[in-house]
């Protein structure tokens, strides 16, 4: 749902998101990075914070409040009787006294000064002056620029196809902004107001290589010139640039605001710390400049560029430091590079020694120390000035699947291909001198002012969760520690004997997966009754343990097939490092399918048991991932159900073989039978959650992303029955609320929760198991 809840606030932009704004000179003066004046998105811009909406109650959601935290206002609450939440603004920056510092004639830009900020008295809502609401709003709370602001009178077509009701690229940004209001509610434990702060960095990062990517590569194609439906309908590649620069211009902004103006300040109170280099005592300095001697000096490399010496490689994701020097011998200026390396530790503790507890929690970022002992790098030159930025290439490649004689080596070329992708993003310091953004933005092959975002604040967002603060058990900092449970079937029991005797579903994370999942696989590879086992791989830790029980299995003389998908976005290298280790060991592996991507997660074991065979299935939304199935909400079965088995049966012959399957027992696969079945499922079961209703039923269907047009028609049509229809999604959704034909009975919702992710599309209808293969 869209809210056009202060919609003017929400709309202005800084001045950067515009221009690229004015820097100052090199030597000329400038506020502490976190001074009251200072703006958030370029100079002479106001700060901007989206007005957010936030889900309040129990930790799931039951009764909820509703409120927005605001960068701006008075201090007054003020309820919207339209949408039905309620805002509380906080104190205008205008309200606030400058505070300024002098810095040394030889200026050196750093990455953050989180001290020179003072916290802002945090604004409590009262339990007695907040309605209670029972409706779900989706974030953000603005109108997104270019979107429909009314949808009332659309129809069915227009509603789930036209872009100015719902373009994909600003639905996936209104996604993240779901994810960024984690950290921006003020209930949320600091810690992981940070890490959820670091996700959504973390999300953009991964937007921009792929579907900022995908339509740079469409622009330079012409795409736009193929358009020639209506504009509503459709928006060129160059038009979604503008809209989600603008959107993520605003996002930054506010991730920026939350960390430096209400993070950092609430955790320095707790004795977290992330300080600026100058706010060192002397002996401090002297210390680190010891460090960087042994540490850093030795993997560092100065790179001048110049008509010798040709603009440097820099790698995707990267960080590194634009300098300006004088030599004193000519008075000539230069310009060079410093990367900083991956692979180092991004902050660094001022506790240097075991039994320095009281700074063990104080941190400086690693470049800060690199800028300011840069004296040592470029020996007998004068510093002008030193400025972070980063770099994003694009990672969206044009495939051709069907004349790729190997798909491994395909993707093997691709990953080499990538590492000298194009250019998509460029973030820089904004105390950025304008000819230095410009150097950069030229070399880089950026030729739109859009791709160039200014930062004022800490660069790299997404590794702030990698604070390495220490911290006791039971923390107010965290979220009380969970411990999963083993389920209560499984308890001392043999997992077979168990399945046996009835099916055993699973929901991770509050099931252990360690007890469950990966203890099927690993009793399957040490029994001797088990002669074959199959499954398919998404996405698994460096040190997956279900690797190794399968590489175990097919050791020992079983029957070992496996499914890994190469194509899985950002684990290419990973993937195909399991797939050697499991030819290695004797499995049969297949990479995948050309021209689709293998989503489904199943395990089929074979079992000689009574002098036959008995196929036990585990079928899930999760990946095999011990790790991320203690955070991932996610849904698992083990089953011995014939039919079941021959369907899981069926399905991998079609996965490493030749075979075509016209109809499955009771599995739903993509492509094939499950958006017809799905369609016809959900008919079917209107009469049954109609007289639920009468219960407080209602029917959930949980999409990841938005799902095709005739099944948004079949749930818009069950929206207008007496059922309530729960459509929850964790990314894209093409739905939106506020059309008439809409009823009320539609309630569109996230499926984020603080343990974070509803994964993958999963209909729990009638006995029915939902796998996806697309």
């Amino acid at each position: 749902m869209q809210s056009s809840t202060s919609t003017e606030e929400c709309s202005a932009i800084s001045s950067r998101g515009e221009e690229l704004g004015q820097p100052r000179g090199l030597n000329a003066p400038r506020n502490s990075r976190w001074s009251k004046t200072k703006k958030v998105g370029g100079r002479g811009a106001g700060r901007v914070q989206a007005h957010v909406v936030v889900q309040g109650g129990a930790e799931f959601g039951s009764e909820t409040e509703k409120y927005s935290l605001s960068g701006r206002g008075n201090g007054a609450a003020s309820h919207n009787e339209k949408h039905g939440t309620t805002l509380l603004s906080k104190e205008d920056d205008s309200t606030k006294s400058s505070e300024t510092m002098q810095v040394a004639s030889k200026p050196k830009v750093c990455v953050a000064r989180p001290r020179g900020r003072k916290a802002r008295p945090e604004k409590k809502p009262t339990g007695s002056s907040q309605p209670l609401l029972t409706r779900n709003v989706i974030m953000p709370s603005q109108k997104q620029e270019g979107l429909e602001a009314d949808v009332a009178g659309f129809g069915v077509e227009t509603l789930v196809v036209a872009d100015s009701v719902y373009n994909k690229e600003l639905s996936w940004l209104a996604f993240n902004w779901r994810v960024l209001h984690m950290a921006l509610d003020s209930r949320t434990p600091l810690l992981e107001r940070l890490r959820f702060l670091a996700i959504s960095a973390r999300n953009l990062d991964e937007f921009f290589c792929n579907r900022v990517g995908a339509l740079k590569r469409q622009e330079a194609a012409g795409v736009e010139n193929l358009i020639t439906i209506e504009p509503r309908m459709a928006w060129t590649p160059h038009q979604q640039l503008k809209h989600v620069a603008r959107e993520v211009r605003l996002m930054v902004d506010t991730q920026i605001a939350c960390l430096t103006d209400e993070v950092l300040p609430a955790l320095e109170k707790k004795g977290v710390n992330l300080v600026d280099y100058d706010e060192l005592h002397s002996h401090e300095k002297d210390l680190l400049r010891l460090y960087f001697k042994s540490s850093l000096e030795p993997i560092l490399t100065p790179l001048a560029v110049d008509p010798g010496h040709p603009f440097p490689y820099i790698g995707n994701l990267t960080s590194s430091i634009a300098v300006v020097i004088r030599d004193p011998y000519d008075d000539a200026m230069q310009f060079a590079i410093v990367s900083v390396p991956s692979g180092l530790n991004r902050w660094k503790s001022l506790a240097f020694t075991k039994s320095d507890k009281q700074k063990r929690n104080t941190f400086v970022s690693v470049e800060q120390i690199i800028i300011n002992n840069l004296d040592l790098l470029f020996g007998g030159m004068d510093i002008k000035s030193a400025h972070v930025f980063r770099t994003t290439r694009n990672a969206d490649v044009a495939r051709n699947e069907e004349e790729a004689d190997d798909l491994l080596e395909m993707i093997t070329d691709e990953m080499r291909e990538l590492r000298f992708a194009p250019f998509v993003r460029l973030e820089v310091d904004c105390e950025m001198p304008l000819e230095v953004v410009h150097r950069l933005t030229v070399e880089l092959g950026l030729s739109d002012k859009d791709d160039v975002y200014s930062i004022c604040g800490p660069m790299a967002l997404g590794e702030l969760d990698s604070l390495p603060v220490k911290h006791k058990l039971n923390s107010p900092l965290v979220y009380p520690p969970w411990t999963a449970k083993t389920h209560p079937r499984l308890q001392g029991a043999d997992i077979f004997e168990v399945i046996r005797k009835g099916d055993i579903l699973l929901h991770h994370p509050y099931h252990s997966f360690v007890t469950s999942t990966q203890h099927f696989v690993e009793a399957a590879a040490n029994d001797p009754k088990v002669v074959a086992i199959k499954a398919t791989l998404y996405r698994t830790s460096n040190d997956s343990p279900i690797i190794s029980a399968l590489a175990k299995a097919a050791e020992s003389g079983k029957q070992v097939a496996v499914l890994v998908e190469l194509k899985a976005r950002f684990d290419e290298v990973r993937n195909m490092g399991f797939a050697q280790k499991l030819e290695d060991a004797g499995c049969n592996v297949a990479y995948g399918l050309v021209g689709l991507k293998t989503h489904c997660k199943c395990i089929m074991v074979v079992r000689k048991e009574d002098e036959r065979l008995r196929t036990y299935v585990h079928i899930g939304t999760g990946n095999y991932n011990p790790h991320t199935a203690s955070v991932y909400t996610d849904f698992g079965l083990l089953s011995c159900d014939p039919d079941l088995g021959m369907d899981i049966t069926d399905l991998f012959k079609y996965l490493t073989g030749y075979h075509r399957q016209v109809a499955f027992r009771k599995l739903l696969v993509a492509p094939g039978t499950m958006r017809s079945e799905f369609i016809w499922l959900i008919e079917r079961c209107v009469p049954t959650f109609n007289l639920l209703v009468f219960l407080r039923g209602r029917q959930i269907i949980t999409f990841k992303f938005a799902p095709q047009m005739p099944v948004l028609e079949r749930s818009h049509y069950i929206s207008g029955t007496a059922s309530q229809l729960v459509n929850v999604k964790s990314s894209i959704c093409k739905d939106r609320e506020g059309s008439q034909c809409l009823s009320d009975m539609l309630e569109l919702g996230t499926g984020r929760s603080p343990m974070l992710k509803g994964e993958s599309l999963q209909a729990s209808l009638s006995s029915v198991t939902a796998l996806m293969t697309r």
